[in-house]
Parts: C-alpha cells; sequence; structure tokens
C-alpha cells in the first residue's frame, strides 16, 4: 500500500494543478445533484418489529385521517380571567374561524366545542387538521396559523403551538460551528506556526465534507432521512477531515525538516502517514456502516451519510492535500533548528512517555481511577425518546407542553394508545368495551376514552391518560401492567391488543437496542480487531486498543448522564429540561467513538510501529513515536474537542447531548488513553508488544504502513523521475 500511496502522493504534487480542476468539478457535480435533487427530512423513527411499531402501522392503515399533520393551539388566559370570559371566549373563536380560512386545513375545532378546558377553565386548546402529512404542510399555511395568533395574543392570552407539525426548525448551531472552526484554524496556526499551512486542513475538511453532505441531500430525494443525520455527518467530517490533513501535514512537515526536497517529503507523507488515514478511516466507516446490523432503519442511514462524508474526507486527505502542499512549496518547510537546539532533549512529549515509561504502574492506576469516577453516572443511566418537553424553554413547542402538562396533568403529553384488532366487528367492540372497564381499575390512569372505530369497526383505538409524565417509572410500570392485562384479554378472546405511543416506544426501542447492542459491539470490535491486526501485526497492541475504547465509552456514557439525566452543570450547557438519555444515543456513541479512539490508536501507534520496525528498541520506540506524534495526537484532540463542543450549544437537545458525549470521549481517549494508558502499557510490554504467531504471519496482508517497501533495493534510489526515493533515510 505505502508504494501505491507513494506514486499517487507524488502525482498529485507533481500534478498539483490537475488535481484541484479535478476536484473542483467533483464538487461542483455534487453541489449540483445535492441541491437538484433535495428532499425533505423528517423526525420520524420509525422502530420496525416492535409492538408499539406494529400498532402505528396498523393505525396509518385503517385510519388515514390520523396520519395526517395537525396543529395543536394551546391557550392560557390571563391572570384572573379564565377561557369561559366573553372577550377571551370571543378572540378563541375568532383564531379558529380565521384558521378555516386556509383551503389546507380540513378542520378547526375550537376548545369550546369539544370541551378540551382544564377544570380550572384557565387552560384549553383548539386543534387544526390538514389534509396532507405533517412534512408536507406549506409555510404558507404555517405563517397563517402564525399570523392569527395576533387575535388571541392582543387579548391577553398567552397562545403556544403543539402537535404534528413543527413550526421552529432545530437550531442547526451555524454561529456555534463557525466559532469551532475558527478555534480549529488558531490550533492549527500555533501548530504549525503558519496561518497559511493552517488553511489546508480547514479548507480540505471543508471540500469532504460539502462533497459528502451534498451526496447525502442527493439521496434524501428517494429515501426518507433524519433529520439528525446531517448535523452528525457535518459533526463527523469537520473533525476527521482536519485531523487526516494534520497527520500528512504534520509528516510532510517533519520529512521537509530533514532536508528532503518538498515534492518527495508530500510522497513520503502520503506512503505512510496517508496509509494510517486510510485505516483509520476504514474503522471509523466500519463502525458507522455497523449500525445496519441493528435493522432500525434511521440509524442505519445516519451512519451511512455519516461514513459516506468520512470517506471523502479521506479521499481528499489522501490526494488534494497534497497538491494544495506542492502550492505553497518551501514555505511549508519548518524553521531550521540550530545546532544547539537539536542537541537538546526531547520534545515534551517525549519527556512525557519516558516519565510514563518510568513509573507505568502509577500511570495505568491513575488513568484507571480518574476513568472511572468519570465513568461513575454511567450506572443509573435511563433512556427515553425526545419529545416537545426536552426542547429549549425558548420554542413554543416547549412552553405549549408546559401548559398542558400545567392544565391537564403531566400524563397528557403522553397518552398511551390502545389499538384492538379482530376481524369481526363485533369482536373488536366487545373486546374494546372490555378492555376500557378494566383499564379504568387500574392503578396511575386518570382516564380513558371511550373507543373509536375505524369504518369496518375492525380496529378500535384507547387513549389511556396515565397520572405521570412518559418518563416517568410510574408509567412504565403501568405499561407493564396494562401488557399483563391485556395479554390475558387476548388468550381468552379473538382479538389482537396492541400498545402504543411514546411511553411504550420508549420501552420498546429500549428493548431492542439492549437486546442488539451486545452483537453490534461483538461484530466492529471483531472487524477492528482484524483491521488493527494488519495494521499493527501484533496480538496484544489491538486489544489493548479495543480496552480503551471501552474506557472511553463507559466516560462519554458517565459525563451525559451527569448533565442530562442528573442536571449537573445544565445551565453552563444549556440544558433546558434534565431526563432520560436519547434512546439510540449509547448505540450511536459505540458506534462514532470506537472510528474516533481507532483513529488516535492508529496515529500514534503507527509511528512507534514504524520506528521500532527500523530500530528494533521497543522500548525507545514507545518514547520516539510520543515525540513524533504526540504534538499530532494532541492537536488533532484539540481540534475534535472544538468542533464537537461548539454543538454543544445547539438548540436541539440530540444534537446538543451528542456534541458533549463526543467532545468528553475525545478528551478521555487522547488524552488520558493514548497519550498515557497506551505508553505505559506499551512500556510494560515491551517487545512482546509486537509479537504475531507466525502461523498469523503468514495469513495476515502486508500492507507496509511503515513504509518499508520503499526502502528495498528495487525502489531505484536517486531516481526522481520514477516515482522513486530519491533520498531513503527520509523513511526514517
Amino acid at each position: 500500500m505505502a508504494e501505491k500511496l507513494y506514486k499517487l502522493g507524488r502525482w498529485s504534487a507533481v500534478n498539483r494543478w490537475k488535481m484541484i480542476t479535478v476536484w473542483v468539478l467533483i464538487l461542483g457535480v455534487f453541489i449540483t445533484l445535492g441541491l437538484a435533487f433535495k428532499g425533505e427530512t423528517t423526525n420520524e423513527l420509525s422502530i420496525p418489529g416492535t409492538e408499539s411499531q406494529d400498532a402505528v402501522d396498523m393505525l396509518n392503515k385503517e385510519f388515514p385521517s390520523g396520519n395526517s399533520g395537525s396543529v395543536q393551539v394551546i391557550f392560557k388566559a390571563p391572570q384572573g380571567q379564565t377561557l369561559e370570559d366573553e372577550k377571551i371566549k370571543e378572540a378563541i373563536l375568532s383564531f379558529v374561524d380565521a384558521s378555516k380560512k386556509d383551503a389546507a386545513v380540513m378542520a378547526a375545532i375550537d376548545p369550546y366545542s369539544t370541551g378540551t378546558i382544564s377544570q380550572d377553565k384557565r387552560i384549553g386548546y383548539a386543534n387544526l387538521y390538514y389534509g396532507v402529512p405533517a412534512d408536507q404542510v406549506t409555510e404558507a399555511s404555517k405563517d397563517m396559523v402564525l399570523s392569527n395568533e395576533v387575535i388571541t395574543t392582543k387579548a391577553g392570552i398567552q397562545t403556544e403551538l403543539g402537535g404534528t407539525v413543527v413550526f421552529e426548525a432545530v437550531g442547526g448551531g451555524n454561529s456555534s460551528e463557525a466559532i469551532g472552526i475558527l478555534m480549529a484554524y488558531l490550533i492549527l496556526g500555533i501548530t504549525f506556526m503558519s496561518m497559511i499551512a493552517a488553511g489546508i486542513p480547514i479548507l480540505t475538511a471543508i471540500i469532504g465534507v460539502i462533497s459528502g453532505m451534498m451526496i447525502v441531500q442527493f439521496g434524501s430525494g428517494f429515501i426518507s432521512m433524519s433529520s439528525v443525520s446531517s448535523s452528525l455527518a457535518l459533526m463527523l467530517g469537520l473533525a476527521v477531515g482536519i485531523d487526516y490533513a494534520l497527520l500528512i501535514i504534520s509528516r510532510v512537515r517533519q520529512e521537509a525538516g530533514k532536508g528532503t526536497n518538498v515534492t518527495e517529503a508530500i510522497a513520503i507523507a502520503t506512503a505512510t502517514a496517508g496509509s494510517a488515514v486510510i485505516f483509520a478511516g476504514i474503522t471509523v466507516m466500519i463502525a458507522l456502516l455497523g449500525l445496519a446490523i441493528l435493522n432500525i432503519p434511521f440509524l442505519t442511514i445516519m451512519g451511512a451519510a455519516a461514513a459516506l462524508t468520512v470517506f471523502f474526507t479521506v479521499c481528499v486527505a489522501i490526494t488534494l492535500v497534497p497538491a494544495l502542499l506542492s502550492l505553497m512549496g518551501n514555505r511549508i518547510i519548518p524553521k531550521r533548528k540550530t545546532t544547539k537546539e537539536k542537541k537538546q532533549s526531547s520534545n515534551i512529549f517525549g519527556k512525557w512517555a519516558r516519565f510514563v515509561s518510568r513509573y507505568p504502574i502509577f500511570a495505568i492506576l491513575g488513568c484507571l481511577l480518574l476513568i472511572g469516577t468519570i465513568s461513575y453516572p454511567a450506572l443509573h443511566m435511563k433512556t427515553g425518546f425526545p419529545d416537545n418537553g426536552t426542547k429549549s424553554e425558548d420554542t413554543t413547542e416547549r412552553r405549549g407542553y408546559d401548559l398542558l402538562a400545567e392544565g391537564f396533568g403531566p400524563g397528557f403529553n403522553g397518552p398511551i394508545m390502545v389499538v384492538v384488532h379482530s376481524s369481526a366487528s363485533d369482536t373488536a367492540k366487545k373486546v374494546a368495551g372490555i378492555v376500557e372497564n378494566d383499564i379504568k381499575t387500574v392503578d396511575h390512569v386518570v382516564r380513558v376514552s371511550p373507543p373509536n372505530f375505524n369504518p369496518s369497526g375492525t380496529v378500535g383505538i384507547l387513549s389511556v391518560i396515565p397520572s405521570d409524565g412518559p418518563t416517568s417509572d410510574q408509567t412504565l410500570d403501568l405499561i407493564e401492567s396494562l401488557r399483563e392485562r391485556t395479554s390475558e384479554l387476548e388468550s381468552r378472546h379473538q382479538a389482537e391488543i396492541l400498545l402504543t405511543g411514546q411511553a411504550v416506544m420508549n420501552i420498546d426501542v429500549t428493548d431492542k437496542l439492549n437486546a442488539a447492542l451486545p452483537i453490534f459491539i461483538a461484530t466492529i470490535v471483531g472487524l477492528g480487531l482484524v483491521i488493527l491486526a494488519i495494521v499493527f501485526r501484533s496480538v496484544l497492541v489491538p486489544i489493548k486498543a479495543v480496552v480503551g475504547f471501552l474506557f472511553t465509552i463507559c466516560s462519554s456514557l458517565g459525563a451525559v448522564v451527569f448533565v442530562f439525566q442528573d442536571g449537573h452543570l445544565n445551565d453552563l450547557f444549556g440544558v433546558s429540561n434534565v431526563g432520560p438519555i436519547l434512546n439510540f444515543l449509547p448505540v450511536m456513541l459505540v458506534g462514532i467513538i470506537f472510528g474516533l479512539a481507532m483513529d488516535y490508536q492508529v496515529f500514534l501507534v503507527t509511528r512507534m510501529r514504524e520506528d521500532y520496525s527500523h530500530s528494533g528498541d521497543a522500548r525507545n520506540s514507545v518514547i520516539t513515536g510520543m515525540e513524533h506524534n504526540g504534538p499530532v495526537v494532541t492537536s488533532a484532540g484539540l481540534i475534535m474537542i472544538t468542533v464537537f463542543s461548539s454543538f454543544i450549544f445547539t438548540d436541539d437537545q440530540v444534537v446538543k447531548s451528542m456534541g458533549l458525549a463526543l467532545a468528553v470521549g475525545v478528551l478521555v481517549d487522547a488524552f488520558i488513553v493514548r497519550m498515557t494508558l497506551v505508553p505505559a502499557i506499551m512500556s510494560l510490554l515491551g517487545k512482546s508488544a509486537w509479537y504475531l504467531p507466525k502461523w498469523l504471519d503468514r495469513i495476515i496482508p502486508n500492507v507496509d504502513i511503515e513504509g518499508e517497501s520503499l526502502m528495498s533495493p528495487k525502489s531505484g534510489q536517486g531516481d526522481d523521475q520514477h516515482g522513486k526515493i530519491t533520498n531513503p533515510r527520509a523513511v526514517h
């Protein structure tokens, strides 16, 4: 591999304008496709194979109108007044009448005709129903609702919006992302001591991200895609894109600093650091594509979208980065050290490696103690789905959610839907009546609505209002109790009884994810071990890498629980409402952090492996590896932390929690696991770290990530015209 990448790097450097032109054309095509075929994203999280999803599918089929978009308009009367007061009532009815003027509104139902008013008469709600699904409701219809709000707000009525139609789009955090990119640029400028060189990783990462996201946008025109997919692709693409370019540029500067000409330095860096980039990218993509094992469509698409973006960042790093570096010429060469400086001791990373190597046991115990402390909150983690109650208090959906809870009780925001189905309508109606009477006697049930049937009478639906919120332990216990009771009724009658709703889906998806998670972890870890064994030609190094990953994932989850579930530091991070952690966040973190953790493992240990293959000194290779690539891992870690942290300050609680989890994960993995635990363990293992049984050595392919093939006689020393090394010592 090193030999092929060497030729690619040299060709890109020599034919820099051709390579730049190719990427300009690629980018133009992708942008055209992305803008021309862009589809709508969705917030729906379909979980096939669960009882709750089967119930939803049945309702969508038997009650087609129930799948239409709806707006719930919540009203609260001014202090000292009620919704029954003449002026208040007149304003609300005027609002409803004005809403009917929109041709897209199929029905507008006021709170007085349906009795949807709280006991104290201060809070109530109207419903607007559209003839199309929620994501197809036009902006013009939304604008009409917002303009009609003036009718009630002028009367002093607090008016908020809920329902399935989303009015306030999730903040993408554009300003926060810009700040993250600016901070990354400053870190790179300090690292390279050159603001021009610092701009290359930023530029190439953006090109890679745009390429990937435009293809994702193109795909959204043909398949349903979650709105979180683009945020995840952007987040990961920026972080790894900058890191991959950083690794190659750092190696170019190292080689050029030895006196190698710039073109040769670029070719060598592409051959060695480029190999590390490819394998790092492969591990990230495997982890993301591995989400398909869970058989949850939106997770599969989310992972595929992010993996595609990572793929393009890798392609940009090994082709466009060499071309841009060639344009810089000798300006990429770092300032030469004086003879006196060369005689001085190694840099701070080498000194740290020597210290850790001298006291490995204490370093390992310190790391384990710190990781254990950070991970501890994860022991009481609870998971659930986000709803309007987790949104920022600045959104009308959140304020409406709070009003409904105030007026009708916390359980009103999370009704449990009971679906009764039978091939005979008489049986369905009989069983529905029995179910209604039975559920009324259950504790923590506030109200059970009479069953509503489809035209054929074969499917009925009942709404059960719990006394507690959808994420409370009491509601979860209630669901388990209802399932036991309905199961008994099913066995006695010829009918199918299904439960669905927010709280029910929380239980079902958690159970499904918990069942699939061990298989998912085993799969990506197994594939990762194989790839790392090929890269490092070792048995113990891949095992150590995987153990470090497990430490990182526990720390990441612990930090998220500490903030988003336990409520600590929530003001600092702008967390408006604490509660269960997003159901699919743990499995997403396992996939993403595995890939990122292996990035740092590859960045750092490939250089140790390279130095060991040249010197045969296991202990010293740990120190020299830290000296050479410790600055790279540190800068890469700081950049990733900066980029991920910028997403903490978005309005979307899903993206916010993911940003914090990834930022903490990178912090722990880069600075505790890879920069401290890894050199400590490697020092303890010595040469045994690189042990590989002969039978396994014969089986696994030799990808030559250290560039040993470039040192062979056939490389043609001095043959600069045919893509061979002119200075073979530069490989060292």
